[in-house]
């Protein structure tokens, strides 16, 4: 999976903060080598904190979200039998036969745009013109 850019924003701006961080602590240890075991003992500590609390919100403050935006868009968890989007389009009579137990999307599921169906497990059958 590709990343977002919001990520690589976050990623690069992580990246400068710790390298200016190892430059200052770099710079103080040169003057004052006691001053900088201080600094870098509580600099770690708020550090370890910081990502025990990142940690605990990527594991469980994040929803895994089903989101569908868009004209007539379709998302759904699991399974679809049968998803219909079109204008005089009709559902087959019976749903074709879907496996049960099937595995389902870790992350978010997301339909974006006009008729676009996703699903976290299997889509049985989808009709997204006009009939």
């Amino acid at each position: 999976m590709a990343a977002t850019t919001p990520s690589k924003a976050l990623l690069r701006s992580g990246i400068c903060v710790a390298g200016t961080g190892v430059g200052a602590l770099l710079a103080v240890a040169v003057s004052d080598l006691g001053k900088a075991d201080q600094i870098a003992s509580v600099t770690g500590a708020v550090l370890a904190l910081a990502g025990l609390g990142l940690s605990l919100w990527a594991q469980f403050g994040r929803s895994g979200g089903v989101e569908a935006a868009g004209s007539r868009a379709v998302a759904a968890g699991g399974s679809i039998g049968v998803a219909v989007t079109g204008d005089g389009a009709q559902a087959p009579p019976a749903p074709p036969a879907m496996p049960a137990g099937g595995p389902t999307a870790a992350g978010p599921v997301t339909a974006s745009g006009d008729r676009s169906v996703a699903a976290g497990g299997d889509i049985g059958s989808v009709s997204t013109g006009d009939a």
